[in-house]
């Protein structure tokens, strides 16, 4: 029997903080779990990230009413994974938004990854039978849109392929921030098992190139000036760039994922072993590079047991 994945052993709650990054712009951060942004327009307010579950959307609900009492009216999802979307429930808002791309990652995808999260996030799941089943959007789009919360603009911007086919970001022009979603991390390892490693460092030279001076990340703290802002760029770019490329060495001689998870490590392990979550990425990364290494343009869909058979595989 292989031994558990990190992320089920890891059962202690985190320390939520709620940091303002520019004039009514929030981001709701736990220590390297999925972070969630507030967005205050004139008369409504916008929640970027719907949490795992409504458990824990209730906890981004009870930031939100410490600094506002005005209603909830968008949810922006920034790309389709269960850990960010199944909380969507509890914000009754009008609008759930996302890209055309991230819909069609929810028909080809959804539920299979559902399965899969919830066997490997117990603790983020808990509460999970409140769930009311898959979040759809009420809004898609192609390329970029803007949504205006009274005359506060908010554009919605597809910038290329990273974390995922379909991630979004959302620029506050008026304040110049920006929140990412898992594009960019902070001192937490990116989830790559859905990701295209060839893309992503042009899409982060599409984000580098608003010079924002705040960013909201996937995972980690809050980013405030350019100094932060371009140092968690570059560290995130070498993360992904780290993974990668031993594994691409180890395809191209028809090693096996085995001897690509043991380069892997040998690169990023003196880099990022204090990152959060590194150890439950890590296996996943690897798979997803392995594959694209080898020509595998669509990730493959994770489910609960190709989880389990990968995993198993990496133990010998």
């Amino acid at each position: 029997m292989a031994k558990a994945f990190a992320s089920q052993s890891d059962m202690s709650e985190k320390k939520i903080s709620f940091t303002e990054i520019g004039e009514g712009l929030y981001a709701f951060t736990a220590e390297g779990d999925p972070n969630s942004g507030v967005i205050i327009g004139d008369e409504s307010v916008m929640i970027i990230e719907a949490q795992a579950t409504p458990r824990l959307a209730n906890k981004v609900i009870e930031c939100v009413r410490s600094v506002t009492d005005k209603p909830i009216s968008h949810v922006v999802l920034t790309h389709y994974h269960a850990v960010r979307v199944l909380g969507a429930s509890a914000f009754n808002a009008d609008q759930i938004i996302m890209s055309d791309m991230t819909r069609a990652m929810v028909v080809e995808r959804g539920q299979e990854d559902w399965d899969s999260e919830f066997q490997r996030f117990p603790r983020l799941f808990e509460g999970h039978e409140s769930i009311p089943g898959l979040t759809w959007p009420t809004t898609t789009f192609d390329g970029s849109m803007s949504v205006y919360l009274g005359n506060r603009r908010v554009d919605l911007m597809h910038l290329g392929r990273a974390h995922t086919a379909g991630d979004i970001v959302i620029n506050v022009p008026d304040q110049n921030v920006m929140f990412t979603g898992d594009i960019v991390e902070y001192h937490s390892a990116c989830y790559c098992g859905d990701g295209h490693f060839a893309d992503w460092g042009d899409t982060l030279d599409n984000i580098k190139s608003f010079e924002v001076d705040a960013i909201a990340p996937g995972r980690g703290d809050a980013l405030v000036g350019q100094d932060m802002v371009n140092l968690a760029i570059e560290s995130t770019r070498d993360f992904v760039e780290s993974t990668y490329r031993p594994v691409a060495k180890v395809a191209a001689r028809n090693g096996s994922l085995k001897e690509a998870w043991d380069a892997c490590r040998a690169e990023c392990d003196p880099k990022f072993s204090d990152y959060a979550i590194y150890e439950h990425c890590l296996p996943f990364n690897v798979a997803r590079a392995y594959d694209e290494a080898r020509g595998i343009d669509t990730p493959r869909i994770w489910t609960a047991q190709r989880d389990l058979d990968m995993w198993e595989a990496l133990q010998s």
